[in-house]
């Protein structure tokens, strides 16, 4: 049965914040400076750990707002603020164009079909020559996942659906087209770094129960088939995850990306 969305919430802030999100996060730690900036927006900032932590991190000297893609999720990042005295302004709300120094966007769940308007958006609301960076899984992510996923459905004489699997493939940026798409979207100096995450479980029921696989990844993947379906494909996948691998684990890798440049 598909989770409300307030449990989906709360399942955000408790499993997908540590097992997904920081992956991407650790990038922009690593590899983006926004501290000479005055105001910042976090765009997509979900419960908000990330947005409190650079916060935190840049002291006084920046205000930060951060947009949460809905009320329940809001209501749990307010709710952490108040928790730590945090000065991070969380909302709903669309912002202005040309508003802020430095913008950061979480695009790890956005529609890869959608990619562009995301980057759009992002460069949209800062400033000329203001920062502006996303992060999300590029192309070659997810491999794993996908040649079984197939073979479920064949397995499962589902196959009108393998045509679903090849979009999957073929919908995620490569690092070229997301460099295309920022320039497209008036940003200058564009940069990407990128890590190979992995993400391990120990068996095929593991992998199947992790809330990032049966809340948030197969829901949108699996959309097209109905409950039915759905539910002989992941029983099948689970299954073929352990003929493949044993006894030993089961893993999946994605190309974690931060893009990043200027506003022109």
């Amino acid at each position: 049965m598909a989770k409300t969305q307030k449990e989906l919430a709360f399942l955000r802030d408790l499993y997908i914040t540590e097992e997904w999100t920081k992956r991407f996060t650790d990038l922009v730690d690593k590899h983006l400076d926004l501290r000479d900036s005055d105001n910042m927006l976090y765009l997509n900032a979900g419960t908000g750990f990330h947005a409190m932590a650079v916060d935190e991190r840049f002291g006084e000297k920046t205000d930060i707002f951060a947009t949460c893609e809905n009320e329940d999720i809001l209501a749990i990042a307010r709710d952490k603020a108040a928790a730590i005295s945090s000065k991070v302004d969380f909302s709903t709300i669309r912002f202005e164009d040309d508003a802020f120094d430095a913008v950061l966007a979480d695009a790890t769940f956005a529609d890869p079909a959608a990619i562009g308007g995301v980057i759009e958006d992002t460069a949209r609301v800062a400033r000329t020559g203001g920062d502006v960076a996303l992060f999300l899984p590029t192309a070659g992510s997810f491999g794993e996942i996908f040649s079984l996923l197939w073979e479920a459905m064949y397995n499962e004489d589902l196959l009108e659906y393998g045509p679903l699997v090849e979009q999957l493939i073929a919908g995620l940026p490569t690092v070229s087209h997301l460099e295309t798409l920022a320039a497209g979207a008036g940003m200058v100096n564009v940069n990407t770094e990128t890590a190979i995450e992995a993400f391990e479980f120990d068996d095929g029921a593991e992998f199947i129960a992790s809330p990032l696989v049966s809340d948030f990844l197969m829901p949108v993947w699996l959309s097209p088939l109905n409950e039915s379906e759905r539910e002989r494909v992941l029983t099948r996948l689970a299954q073929n995850i352990d003929s493949e691998d044993g006894k030993l684990s089961f893993r999946f890798t994605v190309k974690a990306t931060l893009l990043s440049g200027e506003k022109d």
